[in-house]
């Protein structure tokens, strides 16, 4: 468990749809999950944040965790993951695939490009609610993240 001296985690959530980031945004309220979560549209500005390029950026910290969306404009989730696995310096951020896909091949393609975990999107409140739950339980309780630069 955190104590009170404990910095909160980093987030960065990749989503082009708002209502499901505020979906991300709310579920992680409900659940008090102690954390900064930063949003980004798509790939290609998600990059810029990672990469800490440009103004806009410079100050961004590196996420202990991504959540991110396959079905995105400019660049795709699937693109994404490809681009920051082979980058030496974020290829150890844990990538969780949050997606509205369940569709097989969508499953073992993140897998096969470095995925740390696919979670498809639950329809209902609740059970978003409770699978965000188990996220922050699994990736800031149980897991040993690495430490950031």
């Amino acid at each position: 468990m955190l104590t009170e001296s404990a910095k909160p985690f980093d987030i960065l959530l990749v989503e082009d749809e708002p209502a499901d980031a505020n979906l991300v945004r709310s579920a992680l309220k409900t659940n008090k999950v102690f954390c900064n979560l930063h949003h980004e549209l798509d790939g290609v500005d998600a990059l810029a944040f990672l990469r800490r390029q440009g103004e806009r950026y410079k100050d961004k910290p590196q996420p202990d965790l991504i959540l991110l969306d396959l079905n995105m404009p400019r660049m795709n989730g699937k693109e994404f993951l490809a681009e920051i696995k082979k980058d030496p310096l974020l290829s150890v951020i844990p990538v969780v695939v949050l997606t509205t896909s369940d569709v097989e091949r969508d499953v073992v393609a993140s897998y096969k490009l470095g995925a740390a975990g696919y979670i498809t999107k639950p329809v209902d409140m609740e059970q978003f609610i409770d699978a965000v739950r188990q996220l922050d339980n699994y990736w800031f309780v149980l897991a040993r993240l690495p430490k950031k630069d």
